[in-house]
């Protein structure tokens, strides 16, 4: 059976919410396990990676509720569920980073150990937090860009196709972006 013949993505595809909820129960470990690697440590500190990923569930059904989420295959819908998901924790480290936040009790951290010592985890944390950070002072266009490219992993056609460009201004397009956080991340 064809992913076209799966009565299921054929359901999802005509908005039935409980098709897409049913692919969402089918993705769930996945959901969890990619919002736990690209979270980060700012927004882990400050909120339950449970409520990210509810987050992201309850969108894709209000989305199929009023016709804006209508898969064509279930590759699409994973697609859509890491954009959501991405969206989701960037403007979070957005809300948390932006200085003007009362501070508040970091959540326990419910990831694994990493098996790394503390020095390395504490660089590590700092790298990543200064590259969200640097992430969060580009410009809409150029993290939808870097996001469809390095966290999606489209390739330019495809990419081109979404942002209504051609392929070798998706390459151009990416190129400049990836310079600009680049030097935003070296910092002074």
């Amino acid at each position: 059976m064809t992913e076209r013949d799966d009565p299921l993505i054929a359901a999802a595809g005509n908005g039935d919410a409980a098709a897409i909820e049913e692919l969402l129960l089918r993705h769930l470990p996945h959901l969890r396990s990619y919002v736990r690697r690209q979270v980060g440590p700012l927004v882990a500190g400050k909120e339950s990676l449970a409520d990210l990923v509810q987050s992201v569930c309850r969108e894709a059904l209000e989305r199929a509720a009023d016709g804006r989420l209508e898969p064509r295959g279930e590759g699409e819908f994973v697609e859509w569920l890491h954009r959501a998901a991405m969206l989701k924790i960037l403007n979070r480290h957005r809300y948390w980073s932006s200085g003007r936040r009362d501070e508040v009790v970091p959540l326990a951290d419910d990831r694994p150990a990493a098996d790394r010592s503390p020095t390395e985890g504490a660089v590590a944390r700092e790298e990543l937090d200064r590259f969200a950070a640097a992430f969060a002072r580009l410009d809409p266009d150029q993290q939808a860009i870097i996001v469809l490219a390095h966290v999606e992993g489209l390739p330019h056609r495809v990419i081109g196709e979404r942002l209504g460009i051609d392929e070798a201004h998706s390459r151009t397009r990416l190129s400049r972006a990836l310079a600009r956080l680049a030097h935003l991340a070296a910092g002074p």
